[in-house]
Order: C-alpha cells, then structure tokens, then sequence
C-alpha cells in the first residue's frame, strides 16, 4: 500500500515534472527535490552583482515553451519557481524578483529530512513504474549525493538544451501579492 506522502501533493509535483520534461535526467529530479526541500541552494553575497546576473539572463532569454510565472515546487506551495519569461510577458519587475530572491535565500535553509523524504517519494513512484528512472539508479545517485554533502547541483545539459531553464527559487510570501493571482 502506498504511503499517504506519496499520495500526495508532492507526488504530484513530480509526476507533473515527469509529463512536462520527459527527458529530465535523474540529476533533474535531485535538483527540483533539492530546490523544494532546501531552496535556490545560492547564498546572495553581492546584489549588484545578483542584478547584473539576472538582467543578463534577462536580455538572452531564449523562446521556449510556455511555463507558469509561478510554478509551486514544494508540497505546501510556499517553495516556488518563478519562470523568467512568464515574468517579462507579464511586465513584471525583474528588480521585485530579484528582491525576492535575496530574502528567500537569506530566510529559507530548508531541511535534509525533508530533501530525503522526497526523495523516498521519488523511489517509490520509480518503483511503481510511474516515474522514467532505474530505482537501482536512483538509489546509486543518492548514496553518491549524500556522501557529497547534499549540494545543489546544476540541470543536465539534455534538459538544459531541450527545455531551456529559466527560472528564480523563491518562497512565496516574499513575492509581491498581485503575482499570485
């Protein structure tokens, strides 16, 4: 029987991952668990220099498929992307993101329980035949991840050239209300 975490709003979070990115690499998926469970994984030293690299990114930012502005990656929703070009289509201020980004990453540490207990979730889809990874793999990646500390990790250059990834982790309530609605 399955257990009720993975009956879940997680495990529907990564089975939504898995239909919308279906050549995501197993890295990909340690990094959406690792983004909900512990945040962006960037520490925000230098604000000038945070803004410099956003509105780089910015100005380069490829056309590619539709995403949501706000793309909740955490079982509670307070853990979220928020996609850069649905940000620009929206006139949104890239400053207000940015503002957001530095208090997240200054306010949210996460948890490694957490990381994982998502993990497990994870398996257990993969077991099940409902998410596209060898659980044997799964399972050697995490042992291997773990004994690195748990860092963040970047995405896979396949999903990164396929779907092009462009995005800021923030939670929630540091975004201005009106980007939720």
């Amino acid at each position: 029987m399955e257990s009720d975490a993975v009956n879940g709003p997680f495990r529907r979070i990564l089975l939504d991952h898995a239909l919308r990115y279906p050549a995501w690499q197993i890295q990909d998926l340690y990094k959406l668990i690792h983004q909900a469970s512990r945040g962006s994984g960037h520490a925000v030293e230098d604000y000038g220099q945070a803004l410099r690299w956003l509105e780089t990114e910015l100005a380069h930012l490829p056309v590619g498929p539709g995403e949501p502005l706000i793309d909740p990656i955490s079982a509670d929703g307070a853990i979220v992307r928020v996609h850069l070009p649905a940000l620009l289509a929206r006139g949104f201020s890239p400053r207000l993101l940015l503002d957001a980004f530095v208090q997240t990453s200054s306010a949210f540490h996460g948890s490694i329980q957490l990381l994982e207990e998502q993990w497990q979730e994870a398996a257990a889809l993969s077991t099940q035949g409902r998410l596209a990874f060898d659980p044997a793999e799964l399972n050697s990646f995490i042992l291997d991840i773990r004994a690195l500390g748990y860092p963040a990790v970047h995405h896979s250059v396949r999903y990164s050239h396929l779907y092009q990834p462009a995005y800021r982790v923030v939670a929630r309530f540091a975004l201005p209300p009106e980007w939720n609605s």
